[in-house]
């Protein structure tokens, strides 16, 4: 979270110890757990304001945002995956590059979104964080955002925002070192061990061994001597596991290789029709007549496509655009 650094925090002496406590807390227990990680600092903002609802969310490629964790009214809503437009309160962010409160334009840049949790309801007021990782050139980058947001006006005081920006960026400290450690461990020699990308391989391994916890509560409840003394603390747990499986699994997607999209859109429009084109296999002859341009333009959009992909041959080319026509 960009802001001025090493200026005193002006909240109040209550609000003080809370987030006090809230930096112990997540430095010992949340450092790899994601899930708790959110859900923890929810739970935290709720004592020093109202929080009706609460999401975090991840920027990845040139319009999408993940959101691996939202709660609304009390119950904890599925993560999903939205492209944002122009005028919603992702943009704002990425505009301006702070944070968002619902009295700068009366909450127009929130609901011109998509809202999080129950979609009959408008929220009143908001406070939305963005969050920032270091480059080594240019500008930090803008990589996500937390959300509180209250069904009740006039909800968020200077104290509350104050205090939901620090505790932001304690979230962006935590996630900034974890990026840190994984680029130390990339640059060990590794032999012949492959780029760190993730794979549908790591996503199953990851399944099963979740699932696999899942199945072992069930066991449990099947050879419980008194079911009907236990089964509500069974499937509270239950729940928990398989809110914590799609949160992370919602995350996994932010380390998936984004190189097929931002090389396809690297193309112009014109060379974007004849990369989809290629993963149909299609001469170049054919792609004359399907494009209704010269062969000498689609051997031109072909050279130009090439050395854009560094790639060495079309059958390359269209695999990789077969990998981002697929995402």
């Amino acid at each position: 979270m960009e802001g001025d650094k090493g200026v005193p925090l002006r909240v109040d002496a209550e609000t003080a110890i809370i987030l006090r406590e809230a930096y112990h807390k997540i430095e010992a227990l949340f450092r790899t757990d994601h899930y708790g990680l959110y859900d923890y600092v929810r739970v935290v903002a709720g004592k020093f304001a109202r929080v009706d609802t609460f999401f975090v969310g991840f920027l990845q490629g040139n319009s999408r945002v993940r959101y691996p964790y939202g709660y609304d009214d009390g119950q904890y809503v599925d993560p999903d995956t939205h492209i944002y437009g122009p005028n919603g309160q992702t943009a704002w962010l990425v505009r301006r590059r702070q944070t968002y409160r619902f009295a700068y334009d009366n909450g127009a840049a929130l609901h011109a979104g998509v809202p999080i949790g129950d979609v009959k309801r408008r929220s009143l007021d908001a406070v939305t964080v963005p969050i920032f990782r270091p480059v080594k050139e240019g500008p930090d980058q803008l990589f996500g955002m937390l959300s509180m947001q209250s069904y009740a006006a006039d909800s968020y005081d200077d104290n509350a925002i104050r205090a939901f920006e620090w505790l932001c960026g304690v979230v962006e400290r935590v996630l900034t070192r974890e990026g840190e450690d994984r680029e130390a461990l990339r640059r060990l020699p590794a032999g012949d061990v492959g780029p760190n990308v993730l794979t549908s391989d790591h996503v199953m391994e990851y399944l099963a061994h979740r699932v696999a916890s899942i199945r072992e509560i069930a066991v449990e409840a099947l050879n419980d001597a008194e079911p009907t003394a236990a089964v509500q603390s069974y499937l509270t747990r239950i729940v928990d596991a398989t809110e914590h499986i799609q949160s992370e699994l919602i995350e996994m997607l932010m380390d998936t290789d984004e190189g097929p999209e931002h090389r396809y859109l690297s193309l112009t429009k014109a060379q974007q029709g004849v990369a989809v084109l290629l993963v149909d296999g299609l001469d170049n002859d054919q792609l004359a007549a399907e494009l209704g341009i010269s062969l000498n333009t689609v051997k031109t959009h072909l050279s130009a496509i090439l050395r854009k992909y560094g790639m060495a041959n079309r059958a390359q080319i269209a695999d990789d655009v077969r990998k981002y026509l697929a995402r």
